[in-house]
């Protein structure tokens, strides 16, 4: 059986576990495994497809702590399905992506993905033809819906983390708070988690409404009450704020600035889809790899690998995509993905608050 792996879209710690793990499992059960190099970009760009063909050494065991993808996840430029999308060539890029996998001959494809590229999947049974295809669910925003963890979450966490151990330090040297923005798009996962764990005196999300003015207020009440004059203020960078415009950091910054709260903006970027795999992503990465190809033994197709209440299955993409929130893609046009969300009854809103963080307008 001939088996590829694609990675795609935003990459993120983890990854390299997985794709080792399926390698080495997949050789173990005596499958040919291979590796499609920049996502689509390998299967449409000039001499495609680009792929590697894997051995026990070809990604050494030393470096799946690393983080990015051994495979790496397509050039910005290429053609893919935003840029066919919007250069209305869409036929062109299908017909190189169908002639690519052809030419492969290929039993299966894994493709490690986020919700975006999960979704697309899930919509383009076509491109695919016979080749079975499975998905394993990787993101450090935790969007994707049915199941409980994404690889490359926990890792995100952790570097958010520590990346405020550090701010708080210099914090409290020189008296200020600071406004952090995290990433996550349109969800509050990461900002969330990370806010819990280093202790933030707000915790400001998309899902949750919340009032510049209260924010303000709930820090000078700590300035006053506990006479502590620092902290930090996790910002998620989906959240919107009526009258302003910019990143959200500065959004808050400004409101900050006005009540005379001396502040500062940090923005940890992509150092938060960095960083060394922690050991419960590898554990997921090794989990997910197991059940993808026990998934491929078993004629499944055009499932997901998730994580839901300590175990780990498959379900349907189907089933995941309208599951979620349904949205239109925000780059392809005539495409949809699917969204999870914070809900408003999560355990961790309501252990931020009871610590005494501001997470907005909670009922």
């Amino acid at each position: 059986m001939k088996i590829a792996i694609m990675t795609t879209g935003g990459d993120c710690s983890g990854l390299n576990s997985c794709i080792r793990n399926l390698v080495v499992m997949g050789l173990r059960r005596g499958f040919e495994m291979l590796g499609i190099l920049d996502g689509t970009d390998g299967l449409t760009r000039p001499g495609a497809p680009h792929f590697a063909k894997f051995d026990y050494n070809t990604l050494p065991v030393e470096n799946m702590r690393l983080a990015g993808s051994f495979l790496q996840n397509g050039h910005s430029h290429a053609m893919n399905f935003q840029t066919a999308a919007k250069a209305g060539d869409v036929k062109t890029f299908n017909a190189r992506l169908k002639k690519s996998l052809a030419e492969m001959k290929l039993d299966a494809l894994v493709i490690v993905g986020g919700n975006g590229t999960l979704s697309i999947v899930g919509q383009s049974h076509a491109l695919y033809g016979n080749i079975q295809v499975i998905g394993i669910p990787k993101t450090i925003d935790a969007d994707i819906p049915l199941t409980d963890r994404t690889i490359g979450f926990e890792t995100a966490v952790q570097q958010l983390t520590a990346f405020c151990d550090q701010l708080l330090l210099t914090a409290r040297s020189h008296h200020r708070w600071f406004a952090v923005q995290s990433m996550g798009r349109d969800v509050g996962a990461l900002a969330l988690h990370a806010g819990v764990a280093v202790a933030a005196d707000a915790i400001l999300i998309p899902e949750i409404k919340f009032k510049p003015e209260n924010l303000v207020k709930h820090i000078q009440k700590i300035q006053k009450d506990q006479g502590r004059d620092y902290g930090i203020i996790m910002v998620s960078e989906g959240i919107k704020l009526r009258g302003h415009s910019g990143r959200p950091a500065d959004m808050i910054s400004r409101e900050l600035d006005k009540a005379g709260i001396p502040n500062r903006t940090a923005f940890p970027e992509h150092t938060q889809r960095a960083g060394d795999t922690v050991a419960r992503d590898r554990i997921l990465a090794a989990r997910f790899a197991d059940a993808a190809l026990d998934a491929i033994e078993n004629k499944e197709t055009y499932v997901m690998t998730r994580l839901r209440n300590g175990v780990v299955d498959t379900v349907s993409i189907a089933d995941m995509f309208k599951s979620g929130e349904i949205t239109p893609d925000p780059n392809i046009p005539d495409t949809f993905v699917s969204n999870e969300f914070v809900s408003d009854d999560d355990p961790l809103l309501f252990a931020a608050a009871a610590r005494g963080a501001y997470i907005g307008e909670l009922k």
